[in-house]
């Protein structure tokens, strides 16, 4: 997480951040939730009705709700999980904005199958107490004649596959993409409408295509 601090227009002093690691901090640090009914009824700059107004509203009727062992979120995790729940669906929707937030509170990124090889091996195996060993099966019988007596052969082989195939890493790297977009979408929405209080999202973005660096290594 950066350091760096900044000053508005508005004089406020807030601290440069990337994407990521806003998203990482709302979720994984504030504990951050998506509401997908809220979600409908923010405006174009996704201020939505949190925490921070909810307080407000106790303290004006001068009550508080007991129990509980856990403080709300900042009301900056707010913004950004409301943000993070009107991700259009050209950047994977609500499908997306889970993903994000639950790759958020892990620290992760997608798996793009970055620097794996494919395997080769046996399509099924045999397992029994003793261990296990790769399924055969039988392509026919076939006579060996070169001998005096000709002899009959069960022909076996053994059906392999390739993992990860193709599909599947094409697959994980289209989900890659769109989580990197999806990532993109934030940055310039908070980009534009500033409505952090205490944060400034920067430029700073996961690399777009990790597996093209590994290739050309």
């Amino acid at each position: 997480m950066a350091a760096e601090a900044a000053r508005d227009g508005l004089g406020r002093v807030r601290r440069r951040i990337s994407i990521q690691s806003l998203l990482e901090w709302a979720f994984a640090d504030e504990c951050a939730s998506i509401d997908f009914e809220d979600a409908g009824t923010l405006a174009p700059g996704y201020g939505a009705i949190g925490n921070a107004y909810l307080m407000a509203q106790r303290g004006a009727l001068g009550c508080r709700i007991d129990g509980g062992g856990q403080s709300l979120p900042d009301p900056d995790a707010d913004l950004v999980a409301a943000a993070v729940a009107m991700l259009p669906e050209g950047c994977g929707g609500r499908r997306m904005a889970v993903q994000i937030a639950e790759l958020a509170r892990a620290r992760a990124m997608p798996d793009a199958f970055v620097g794996v090889q494919p395997r080769c091996e046996p399509k099924d195996w045999h397992v029994n107490p003793y261990g296990r060993r790769a399924k055969t099966m039988s392509l026919g019988i076939e006579i060996d004649s070169s001998g005096r007596k000709a002899r009959r052969h069960d022909v076996q082989v053994c059906p392999v596959v390739y993992r990860p195939d193709g599909s599947q890493v094409a697959s994980a790297r289209r989900n890659y993409l769109q989580w990197w977009s999806a990532l993109s979408e934030l940055r310039i929405t908070f980009e534009i409408h500033t409505n952090l209080s205490r944060w400034s999202v920067d430029e700073c973005m996961p690399p777009m295509t990790p597996w093209k660096k590994t290739l050309a290594e």
